[in-house]
């Protein structure tokens, strides 16, 4: 038997956990539910206090907060919103920014499908 893969986005884990509820009746090979940001790493963590010496860098000064990765902080820091001289215009991923995975059985491909649609997601 051969395999689909399914990429939907949601705006919620909740959506996101409803649909996957729904999928597990189909013959689902694989299933995941991630949250994706605008810089990789597993996030920002704790509040920085810059007047107690706590700034460890450009992205925790104009963010307010330290990322979790040396990667993500130089990015964070190159970003033309963290000069201040420009609020960037891009964004990071607003809205959907919850991704499930789904791979399954090709004869289950088209349930699938109309389950996440029927979901509220975008694929």
């Amino acid at each position: 038997m051969s395999e689909k893969n399914i990429l939907a986005y949601f705006k919620s884990p909740e959506e996101a956990e409803s649909a996957a509820k729904k999928l597990q009746v189909l013959r689902v090979a694989d299933m995941s539910i991630d949250r994706f940001s605008r810089y990789p790493g597993t996030g920002m963590y704790g509040a920085v206090k810059p007047f107690a010496g706590d700034m460890v860098s450009l992205s925790a000064a104009t963010y307010g907060t330290s990322l979790s990765g040396e990667s993500s902080a130089i990015l964070a820091a190159a970003d033309p919103s963290s000069s201040g001289m420009s609020e960037g215009g891009q964004g990071g991923p607003t809205g959907r920014d919850i991704l499930l995975t789904v791979v399954v059985e090709e004869e289950s491909f088209d349930k699938a499908m109309r389950i996440v649609e029927d979901a509220g997601d975008m694929v």
